[in-house]
Formats: C-alpha cells, structure tokens, sequence
C-alpha cells in the first residue's frame, strides 16, 4: 500500500493536503509509520499490513483513553480499517532519554526517574485497563495460554538454539516446556497483558510517558509485563536499579492487589526466564533469518541476562537449565562476554619505588597507604620473612591494625567492584604501599586479591611487584 491512502485520509480529516508526508524509522513489526502535516502541527499515520491487528489496536486504543490511561489519540480511520491518523507524541522514546544510563549503566535522577514514572503506570493498564475490556478483540491470541506460551517457546528453539548449532534431546526438552508452561499458567489473571512492554514502545511527550504499540495485548499475568520492561535486553538495568523499579511497581500494585513479597520474587523469576527466550527466539529470527544487524547488536546482553538468572537453578526445569547453561558458555558468547568482563588487578610495591602506573590506560584505581600499620620490618627476626609468610601473617593479625585497616579497603573496594560490573567497565587497579613492599602491602595485596576472588564473580590479577611474584584468580 502507497502513502496515498493516508493522504487522502489526512486531507479529509484536515481540510487540507499535508504540506509534508516524512517516513518514520521502522521497528520490528511490519508496520509503517509516517508523520504528516506541516512544521508544528502534525499528525502520525500508520499503515498496517493486517486487518485484524489493526482492528486490535483501535478497540484498545480507545477503550484505553475511556479509562483516562495515556495512549495517542486516533482521529481518523479509513473505510478499509487498514491506515489511520493519531496524536503526533514527538520523537522521543523512553529507550532514547535514557540513552547516558544504558550506555554507562549509571542512570542519573532523572532517567530513574523516568523509569520509575513508566512501571508505576504499568498496573493501571493491567487492572483498572482490564475493567470493561472485550478481551475476544484483542488480536492474534485472546489470552495467555498453553498454546501461546509454547509457540514461544518453540520459537526460541527454532529460531534460536539450533540456529546457535548447540546439540540437545528435543524431547527432554520439550518435557521441561511443558513444565514451564504449567508453572506460568499458575499465575494467570483477568488483567490486561500488554505483551511488549519495553522501554522502545514508551513515549516522552510534555515530560510524561505515554504508551504505544499494545496491539499484542491480551489477558494474561501481570509478571509478565514487569519482566519484559525490567529485564528488556538492552535497557541494560543493573540489577539495584531494578530492585528499586520492582519496588515502585508493587507499590503501585497494591492500589489493585496484595501479593506476598516472597512469592512476588519467587513467581517474576520465571517469568524473567521464560520473557529471555522468547526475546532470543525474537532476535535469532530477525538477525539469522531476516539478516537485521539491529538484532543482533542486541543478543549479547540478552545472554548475559541469562547467564546471571542461571545464578540460581530452575529445579522445575532441570534439563532446561543445562542445556541453558550450555547455550551460555558457547564460546561465540563467552568470548564476547571476556570484551566486556571486568579484570581486577592488585599490587604491592615499596612507595621508594614509586607508585605502580595502570597498563590499562585508566589511569589508577585505589592506592592504599599501609606505612600506618605496625611494621613487622622494623624486627629483626621477621626480615627475612614476606607477607605471605605465617610469622608475618601472625604477627599483623595477632596486632589487630592490619584487620581493621582492611575492612574499610574491603568496603571501598567491593563498592567499586560491584558497580564497575553494573557499568560494564574492564578494569580496576587496587594498590598496597609499603616502606619496602615486602611485609605489610604483600599480606594485604593478598587478602585483597582472594578476598575480591572469594565474593565477586571477576577475575583478579595479584602482583608483588618487590617480590617479583604474580598470581592469576580466575573467574568462578
């Protein structure tokens, strides 16, 4: 279909001919989007490829707007039901105003702000959405059933596991699909599901956001959803921020519903796993299949969601996880996760020497001063010893400064750690300083470095640089 239809369908509703008809960038869907009018008062028009999920989209559109939700306002449809005009919400997605945090995964006030303001809007379309709502237009299925979970699902092993050429049993796995599919169902409720709720389909408009692109909706749980925003692959939310935004949402929720905490966290996991795959299945079609780069840009962080879900098993679905496990430990995504894995390195040195340069080009990291603590050097049956030797350990820690010193390096230092990883950051040097680099920055350099090993999920690089001595943690 030409953009003839809109034309016409514009010039009636206007009384004029649009001075402008611009193309919109396309999203995944097949549907075109374009802006017409003249600079400062323009509408959208919108072309779809099928009927009935055009039909879909108006129904729910309107009955939205009877509930006083914010969705854009068609004012135009043509006698095919195939093009429309609507409210002109500008440009900006949520996805592009929280474009700094994504990148640096540190979300400043505002974009936190933003994104708190979006999911607690989120039970208002599930609940008070719902009240009326003629679920038998909703378009293509009418509910979240068995059926659609497992078309899902097997759309994630078609299009993306055996396109990955990872080796499995098909019917054990499809016995823990069905598993999967018996769990969700558990959880169903007459609330409105919208299905493809992610910050790309969020409008900033006025300072507010505004929802678009529910079409797929249906009845269906509430988890869902909130796994779909909160876990959207290349959002890339650290998971503080998503404990807060889980917390804005249950607050908001219970304007509608009580739901133990316990059980809240205990149900959403599933929901987050089961949401991963479909969006792999999503992506492995259009960039293996359809060849859209776009896709693909995305599937690393969807796997490395995935990865950190696996953290706890999914005894439901034993030889789901292992082969899930298996998926993610392919080397096509391990190594692109090694690019991005954070490297601690630790060192001890003598400050007469010089403080150690970063060889990673970041210029430093932390620089602990460790001349305060009782020096064992300083005796002289401990000279010939090391930090790593038991008379110098036992002499530091039956002293006691060394251990309280190192609980305040240890709470810096994990700090840093843990939101180095949020933000996707490579590196971080820690150093110990002594008089000489042999007694009291060799024994906390160690304890560092094990103790970094022991807590985080990185991998440690230790050198004693006076003693010449090297020692590589790798990640667990």
């Amino acid at each position: 279909m030409d953009t003839s239809s809109l034309k016409d369908l514009y010039t009636h509703y206007a009384g004029t001919e649009p001075a402008e008809i611009t193309e919109l960038p396309s999203s995944g869907s097949n549907r075109r989007y374009f802006r017409l009018g003249k600079p400062g008062d323009t509408l959208i028009g919108v072309l779809g490829t099928c009927k009935e999920e055009n039909e879909a989209f108006l129904y729910l559109d309107n009955h939205f707007r009877e509930q006083g939700l914010p969705v854009p306002e068609v004012v135009a449809v043509s006698p095919d039901r195939m093009a429309y005009l609507q409210q002109d919400l500008d440009d900006t997605l949520l996805f592009n105003a929280i474009e700094k945090g994504r990148k640096t995964r540190s979300f400043s006030v505002e974009e936190r702000d933003l994104l708190a303001r979006t999911i607690s809007l989120l039970p208002d379309f599930q609940f008070a959405g719902a009240r009326g709502l003629d679920f038998c237009k909703c378009y293509p299925a009418v509910e979240f059933d068995s059926r659609s979970i497992l078309w899902d699902l097997n759309y994630f092993k078609y299009c993306f596991l055996k396109a990955t050429g990872l080796e499995f049993d098909e019917s054990r796995l499809e016995d823990d699909f069905q598993a999967m599919c018996e769990v969700l169902l558990k959880s169903c409720s007459d609330t409105f599901m919208y299905r493809d709720f992610q910050s790309r389909n969020v409008m900033i408009y006025d300072g507010h956001p505004w929802m678009i692109d529910f079409q797929g909706g249906r009845k269906g749980p509430f988890y869902y959803d909130v796994a779909a925003f909160l876990w959207q692959a290349k959002a890339n939310l650290p998971n503080s921020l998503r404990r807060d935004l889980i917390e804005v949402y249950r607050r908001s929720l219970a304007k509608y519903i009580d739901v133990d905490e316990e059980q809240f966290y205990g149900t959403l996991r599933h929901f987050v796993l089961f949401r991963t795959m479909q969006v792999l299945g999503a992506y492995g079609f259009r960039g293996y299949f359809e060849k859209k780069p776009h896709f693909m840009q995305s599937v690393p962080f969807a796997i490395a969601n995935l990865r950190s879900l696996l953290d706890r098993p999914y005894n439901e679905y034993p030889y789901l996880s292992e082969v899930l496990m298996r998926l993610v430990n392919m080397k096509q995504f391990t190594d692109e996760l090694q690019k991005r894995a954070l490297t601690v390195k630790v060192m001890s040195f003598a400050y007469k020497k010089g403080i150690p340069n970063d060889a990673s080009g970041n210029g430093g990291g932390y620089v602990f001063d460790c001349r305060a603590v009782n020096n064992p050097g300083k005796y002289e049956r401990y000279k010939p010893f090391t930090g790593l030797d038991r008379p110098v350990i036992e002499f530091l820690e039956d002293d006691g400064e060394v251990l309280t010193f190192l609980d305040h390096c240890y709470a810096l230092v994990d700090a840093s750690v843990t939101r180095y990883k949020e933000r996707g950051f490579t590196n971080l040097m820690v150093s110990f300083g002594c008089t000489g680099g042999q007694h009291r920055s060799v024994y906390c350099a160690q304890k560092m470095a094990e103790h970094i090993n022991r807590l985080h999920n990185v991998k440690v690089e230790l050198v004693h640089r006076e003693q010449d001595i090297e020692q590589n943690f790798s990640a667990r």
